[in-house]
């Protein structure tokens, strides 16, 4: 490389060192940024044309230049080459290669501010794929849970039964968290929707150029109002690494119940050989790995934040090459949580659920323990109070190892004289189910109409 032909040859006589160039290129990973900066180059083009800036032969020569540029990315020909640092000025470099107006290109405009333009522009369209797989995932939750609407299995605190529940609801649950994935995504799309082209290397320019044309043509809602702020903040990444972490957390707790699910201790449900590998060693193995994958990758999603905030807190204003270091993470974050999503959307249709042993489980009587208590309350007797009896009742079914329901009419009578007679009714894990009243429970009633709420809200967005 000749020092006079880098994008800084005027002020140095000497070429970079081999090992600085090889240790500070970001080409092998930006280059994904392609389409981006060469939408935000003809947007940039046109605007310096509208004002007076590049002639209109010019405006045209880069525009096809770079659409060349462009179809020779698309196809895998393109003579990309770590001599040139990064994506902006290998691109740039061809351009001008291919036409002189190319070295007018960069006219009022620095790669700071040119590299922040092509990340939002690049994060934008990633979030919206993002919250299309999500929604792929939510409908195919909605879809099992209609599927088998009837499924009664235990619900778990401590991962010790607690009290029964509809498979459904327990479905649902996990809706509910994608869609404040979701909401959070939309959220820092909105933030992500911000121009910085046009303020330079930090403080702006002499020249006349007009930001909101393009904005305009850029499709951006609105123009960074502080030129020193544009350049330097990543918060957009930041957010998008938060939302992808937490979003990976929600994925890896619904891997961890469908692996504990799967399992011949629970015996729930069978998972679809297609997403399931074997042993090497052991003949009879079905390997959850595709889910225990989502449950590892979770943990990548948040080390990926927290390297950016790491990086970003000791930074001064304005821009510092260590802003570099934001692409790796952020694109491996991206890949990782779209890849989660996806098999997650295509392995739970094929999910079997083993009814009988879910019912098995549910009709456990310890797990109507509470509604014992509530029963006795709602007959007069201080929460309080029916709690610390109905534990007694449940130490006494433990000593005699038989179930709280076998309990005998003498044991049970002396909490309440009609206790007895509506002792048998007690034990139906559906009628408990049935009896519940607060909205948002387990009730099948309230449960339908979720589905249904879920099936209009997923089909307008």
């Amino acid at each position: 490389m000749n020092p006079s032909t880098s994008p800084w040859g005027g002020r140095f006589q000497e070429t970079p060192d081999i090992l600085l160039r090889r240790f500070s290129e970001s080409v092998s990973f930006d280059r994904r940024l392609y389409r981006q900066d060469i939408l935000g180059s003809i947007a940039h083009a046109t605007m310096l044309h509208e004002a007076g800036l590049l002639g209109a032969e010019e405006r045209e020569e880069i525009v096809r230049g770079l659409e060349a540029i462009q179809e020779e990315i698309d196809q895998g020909v393109f003579p990309w080459s770590t001599d040139w640092e990064d994506l902006h000025m290998n691109i740039e470099r061809a351009l001008i290669a291919r036409t002189p107006a190319g070295a007018k290109l960069h006219t009022g405009r620095s790669r700071n501010d040119q590299v922040a333009t092509a990340l939002r522009l690049w994060l934008k369209e990633e979030i919206d794929a993002d919250r299309a797989a999500i929604q792929a995932v939510q409908s195919a939750l909605v879809d099992w849970a209609e599927r088998e609407l009837d499924v009664l299995l235990p619900g778990y605190t401590h991962l010790q039964r607690a009290q029964p529940v509809l498979l459904a609801h327990h479905l649902l649950a996990y809706v509910e968290m994608l869609s404040r994935d979701s909401d959070r995504l939309r959220e820092g799309r909105q933030r992500a929707d911000v121009l910085p082209l046009g303020s330079g290397a930090l403080a702006g320019s002499t020249l006349p150029l007009d930001r909101r044309r393009t904005a305009e043509l850029l499709h951006f809602s609105q123009v960074a109002h502080n030129s020193m702020d544009a350049v330097s903040d990543r918060d957009f990444v930041v957010e998008y690494l938060a939302s992808l972490a937490l979003l990976g957390t929600h994925l890896s707790r619904f891997a961890e119940d469908l692996i504990l699910w799967s399992t011949s201790e629970f015996g729930f449900v069978s998972l679809p050989e297609a997403f399931t590998t074997g042993s090497s060693l052991m003949p009879q193995k079905k390997n959850p790995d595709s889910l225990e994958l989502v449950r590892g990758k979770a943990a990548r999603l948040s080390g990926n934040l927290l390297s950016i905030l790491i990086l970003l807190k000791g930074l001064p204003l304005t821009y510092n090459r260590d802003l570099q270091e934001d692409k790796e993470a952020l694109f491996d974050s991206a890949d990782t949580a779209l890849g989660c999503l996806r098999i997650l959307a295509g392995l739970i249709p094929g999910v079997v659920v083993h009814r009988e042993r879910c019912e098995q489980a549910a009709s456990d009587p310890m797990l109507l323990a509470t509604d014992l208590v509530d029963w006795l309350a709602h007959h007069g007797m201080a929460f309080r109070e029916a709690h610390h009896a109905v534990g007694r009742l449940v130490a006494l079914a433990e000593s005699r190892k038989v179930s709280l329901a076998k309990l005998s009419a003498e044991d049970v009578a002396p909490l309440h004289p009609n206790l007895p007679s509506e002792w048998n009714e007690i034990w139906s894990p559906r009628a408990a189910i049935e009896r519940r009243q607060t909205e948002g429970s387990s009730r099948p009633s309230f449960v339908r109409a979720e589905i249904e709420r879920w099936r209009r809200q997923l089909r307008s967005e």
